[in-house]
């Protein structure tokens, strides 16, 4: 039996599914609506992510090793780090899903571009597009995966459950030479009420322009342009003479949904509600679950059986059971630290430590934390505590 796996959406969670599948021998095709489009995005990735998915030099444009943290109240913290092998990379989405994409043709995915129109039911699934020219198709699959981002029909045809979600917004400026160098290696949050009154605000370098955006639950088109303006404000010379080139927003889940396999479906990425509180990351961990159901479907296809909904479910409880606790705890961070500018005070005031940075650095870059022994941690737990007390955060 030849396997045929439809994958709607060909962003890092779809190719890198369909880039498994391929590599297993199965009929892939990759469904993408435009292949000249990429999603806006901050475009933040960890080391563990070039090592783990095989990625060139050449799609990262830029090698972070400078983060600003700045309070509501300008109060600024630099964190560096010293190590040379270590890095934040900083990439264009069009950059990077190209790549991936590409590669998963490599290895044989049928690349298609087209519009999904409908999911049918049944054995084999039908799914139904529109190409480029407006023409009616449909392909059968055994196993669809559904990698269409936060508004996926896939999700919606399986009443996957409505999640809440956050808008994340952003400008990308081309900035003169000399404030361009100020970025050559260096990143910046900002955090306060008037940038992002549930989350952050960043300037992050690309290749030859920053992108310059904030994260918000509301989606109030002057409440987000007010927020660009205070944060325009609050760079202040450093985006003078700035150019901006692309403008660009997208919706980000707040949670994972409810059901993520149904049947033989299965969902990843946006679309499974991938993304963290807190951080907003959603690049790595779209990637690793597209990865991860595909890794399912082979093993569960073992010996040309058709997979079974119990079996593929299996994906859902190793990816629960290895990243729960991840996104449970900055959940609790975001709900703890964003609350109000006296938390976010506490906060920044907080990432001066530098236990408190190489155990946030280690946790981004590695995506594992690396157990402190006792000492730093009881430092760090009073550290934390004493932060909120000064900036009466506890009483916000």
């Amino acid at each position: 039996m030849t396997l045929r796996v439809a994958i709607v959406g060909s962003g890092p969670a779809g190719s890198s599914a369909a880039e498994i599948c391929a590599r297993a021998g199965f009929e892939v095709t990759l469904l993408e609506k435009n292949l000249n489009n990429a999603k806006p995005c901050g475009g933040a990735i960890p080391l563990c992510m070039v090592d783990e998915f095989d990625l060139p030099e050449s799609i990262i444009d830029r090698r972070v090793r400078n983060m600003s943290m700045i309070s509501p109240s300008n109060f600024k913290v630099d964190i560096a780090l010293t190590n040379r092998a270590e890095y934040i990379g900083m990439c264009r989405r069009e950059v990077l899903d190209g790549f991936l994409r590409n590669r998963a043709a490599g290895f044989g995915a049928n690349l298609v571009e087209g519009t999904l129109s409908a999911l049918k039911q049944g054995t084999p699934y039908i799914v139904e597009y529109r190409n480029p020219a407006g023409v009616a198709c449909q392909l059968e699959a055994d196993i669809v995966i559904g990698a269409d981002g936060f508004h996926s029909k896939i999700a919606k045809t399986i009443d996957a459950g409505d999640v809440p979600y956050a808008i994340a917004f952003q400008e990308r400026i081309r900035l003169p030479a000399e404030q361009m160098a100020y970025y050559q290696d260096r990143a910046e949050m900002y955090l306060g009420y008037d940038v992002s009154p549930d989350f952050y605000a960043w300037i992050f370098p690309k290749s030859d322009h920053v992108a310059v955006g904030t994260g918000t639950m509301s989606p109030n088109k002057d409440g987000i342009r007010a927020m660009q303006k205070a944060l325009r404000a609050r760079a202040g010379e450093k985006l003078s003479g700035g150019k901006v080139i692309k403008i660009e927003a997208h919706p980000l889940p707040e949670r994972s949904r409810p059901r993520r396999v149904v049947g033989r479906v299965m969902l990843v990425g946006d679309a499974a509600g991938y993304v963290t509180k807190s951080s907003g990351e959603g690049i790595y961990f779209a990637a690793k679950s597209g990865r991860m159901a595909a890794q399912m479907i082979v093993e569960a296809a073992e010996g040309g059986k058709m997979p079974t909904e119990t079996q593929l479910k299996e994906y859902v409880r190793r990816w629960d059971k290895q990243y729960g606790l991840t996104y449970q705890v900055l959940s609790i961070l975001q709900n703890v630290f964003y609350r109000s500018d006296a938390t976010r005070e506490a906060f920044v005031e907080m990432c001066a430590d530098r236990d408190v940075q190489r155990l946030t650095f280690d946790s981004y870059l590695y995506k594992t934390v690396v157990p402190a022994n006792p000492f730093i941690q009881t430092k760090i737990t009073l550290k934390t505590l004493g932060s909120l007390l000064r900036g009466h955060a506890l009483a916000s």
